[in-house]
């Protein structure tokens, strides 16, 4: 398993579309361009250790486990059952309601 500052660009794509997520979503979230993430998945570009970092922490933060049978995204204890699918959680978008 490599080191947890280190992903995989095939590690990157798979936790991506585990969550749901574009490139821009987790160029935003990792505050790295969108271009140097589609750069790195698409394996024309090696990014430096602390972009890497970044993206694979903003892909933690959002749930995502790292293991050696590549990246999952656990099921929460507390879900009803009509909620998940396989190993995907899915949650209602929150938006804000002013008064």
């Amino acid at each position: 398993m490599p080191s947890r500052d280190l992903l995989s660009r095939e590690q990157s794509k798979a936790a991506r579309a585990l969550l749901s997520w574009s490139r821009v979503r987790l160029a935003a979230r990792a505050h790295v361009s969108e271009p140097r993430i589609l750069q790195f998945e698409n394996g024309s570009r090696n990014l430096n250790r602390r972009h890497v970092a970044a993206i694979r922490q903003a892909l933690e933060d959002a749930g995502i486990v790292f293991s050696a049978e590549g990246p999952l995204l656990p099921r929460s204890e507390g879900l009803n059952g009509d909620r998940q699918t396989g190993n995907r959680m899915w949650r209602r978008r929150q938006t804000k309601r002013t008064p």
